[in-house]
């Protein structure tokens, strides 16, 4: 990448770090750590991802749990290698049976929008394909910090105590007193610097790791998840987790630039991003703090979601129109006419909050690893399976309540997936993993990441730092505080319907890890988190 790394535009707390046997970028300091635990004891990328998904699940289980969904996209040899490990509906659900039930949508808690959760088959897949070390030795810190006790973080402290009090008042149901009695025993959110264990989550990861992974699809955890659905009228079955496996996929990519830009194939929406620089590339663009600059991007988004949700994007096999026609010239040329100079009404998508972390890892032998995993919404469904720890996702909650809709929920179908990690290349040889967590900001947060680098220069951490935006639906779009009052008031003019925000809620959370041609590693971490960036 050709950038000044001294020059940060913006105001920054820090500068790109360098390192060259390994690196670690992640939400949680303590995860980093042991991922980079895990690269000094002879693990590789692969292993220390692991290692750092595994501890992200016990010291920020207010975005990601053992209950939810992961993909990665894994630099091997040379190769990029795709990871789905994203769990279908159960085969016993359907939107008749539901309407029957007197449901009107799908609801955001409680059993109906739980699916298959694909998290822990995914850490299985990666470890035996390419990891060095055993399960058990990579998810060892993990049960560490989830026995021993961890410190509540400060950002960690911020969500925690929003989830508690959303929790309180929605969630009403005998069912729900198992998440109260896991994530509040105090009868509230643990204090920022506050030591909390996790014993029952601690003894879950001790079998996935001896069991590889067997134990939570064809034993002693499984018959619990299924004995709890029943007892509360739940569609998941012993036999849905016994039937899922992962599915390794074919990044998709499109060329922007000098670059490859690769993304996880659908359900996962990582299409939305490249659809958006598809039609972003034919465009010239001199400066990021441009007027024009930001209306196009924000333009090119809406029209990428427009055709992803609304229209097409799903369970691959359900899609009724295939990926290379969606990422097709023709297809960009013909959404980039509509890019006038007011702000264009897209139909209508779905605007929802996201709750995911996003990771990076390298090593000195040229592997890297983009991985993502989420409960969705925060804790997900608001049930913690009885003396597991587990945090059930909520991710059913994407799919259409309407029959005739492309993303309809149906029994065994995978739903329109939020959650997506990002990898750069350069004549097809590995850059290196990028990610910005956060709902359906995280196509828009890949899309501004990816300009700042490429378009103009910018080095990881100023790519990061950059004020963002979020296009929210209609004409709405949401403008973090340090955008310059020029970009504001010229967007309102053109159309916009422009909001402000307060905080960096909202805007997601990134890592960036980049590999140059002398073996050097350059990384980035999110600002807005407890970021944390380790070298080697």
């Amino acid at each position: 990448m050709n950038f000044d790394a001294l020059n940060c535009p913006y105001s920054s707390i820090r500068y790109p770090v360098y390192g060259r046997k390994g690196m670690v970028a992640a939400s949680q300091p303590l995860a980093a750590a042991a991922g980079m635990e895990i690269l000094r004891k002879g693990g590789n990328a692969i292993d220390a991802a692991l290692a750092v998904a595994a501890c992200l699940t016990v010291c920020e289980p207010t975005s990601n749990g053992i209950g939810g969904d992961a993909f990665a996209i894994a630099a091997v040899g040379g190769k990029l290698y795709g990871l789905n490990a994203s769990g279908p509906a159960p085969r016993g659900i359907s939107i008749n049976k539901l309407r029957n039930q007197g449901y009107e949508e799908i609801p955001k808690y409680g059993f109906v929008p739980v699916t298959v959760p694909g998290a822990p088959a995914g850490w299985v897949a990666l470890s035996k394909r390419f990891g060095r070390l055993s399960l058990e030795e990579v998810l060892a810190p993990a049960i560490r910090y989830a026995e021993e006790g961890f410190p509540v973080s400060v950002m960690l402290g911020k969500s925690w105590e929003r989830a508690f009090n959303l929790y309180r008042k929605s969630l009403k149901g005998e069912e729900y007193e198992h998440w109260f009695r896991t994530f509040g025993p105090k009868g509230r959110a643990p204090k920022i610097g506050e030591v909390i264990t996790l014993p029952d989550h601690a003894k879950t990861l001790r079998l996935i790791a001896e069991t590889e992974g067997k134990s939570f699809y064809r034993g002693e955890i499984a018959d619990r998840i299924d004995a709890f659905s029943r007892q509360y009228g739940g569609y998941l079955r012993r036999e849905d987790l016994e039937n899922y496996e992962v599915e390794w996929v074919e990044p998709i990519s499109v060329k922007y630039r000098d670059y490859e830009v690769w993304e996880i194939p659908p359900n996962g929406q990582g299409i939305v991003a490249l659809m958006a620089l598809n039609i972003l590339k034919g465009f010239d663009f001199e400066e990021k703090d441009s007027l024009d600059t930001y209306h196009k991007q924000i333009e090119a988004v809406k029209l990428a979601f427009e055709d992803a949700q609304q229209q097409y994007v799903t369970d691959i096999r359900k899609m009724k129109v295939s990926v290379e026609d969606l990422l097709s010239d023709a297809w960009s040329d013909e959404r980039r006419k509509r890019i006038g100079t007011t702000a264009l009404t897209p139909l209508p998508t779905k605007e929802q909050v996201g709750g995911t972390v996003y990771l990076g890892t390298a090593d000195g032998d040229g592997n890297m690893v983009s991985f993502i995993q989420s409960n969705y919404m925060g804790f997900g469904s608001g049930l913690v399976v009885p003396g597991t720890g587990i945090a059930l996702h909520n991710r059913g909650h994407n799919f259409s309540f309407n029959s005739h809709h492309h993303n309809a929920l149906e029994p065994g179908k995978k739903p329109y997936h939020t959650i997506i990690p990002g990898f750069l290349t350069r004549g097809n040889q590995p850059v290196g993993p990028f990610g910005v967590m956060g709902g359906f900001m995280q196509p828009q947060g890949h899309v501004q990441v990816v300009m700042n680098l490429v378009d103009f220069g910018h080095n990881p951490q100023a790519a990061l730092d950059a004020p963002r935006w979020q296009w929210k639906r209609g004409k709405r779009v949401e403008l973090e505080n340090t955008l310059p009052r020029e970009i504001v008031d010229g967007l309102a003019g053109l159309g916009h319907e422009v909001i402000v925000t307060e905080d960096n809620v909202g805007y997601g959370r990134g890592q960036i890890i980049l590999r140059g041609d002398d073996g050097v590693l350059v990384g980035g971490t999110e600002t807005r988190v407890d970021g944390a960036l380790l070298v080697w």
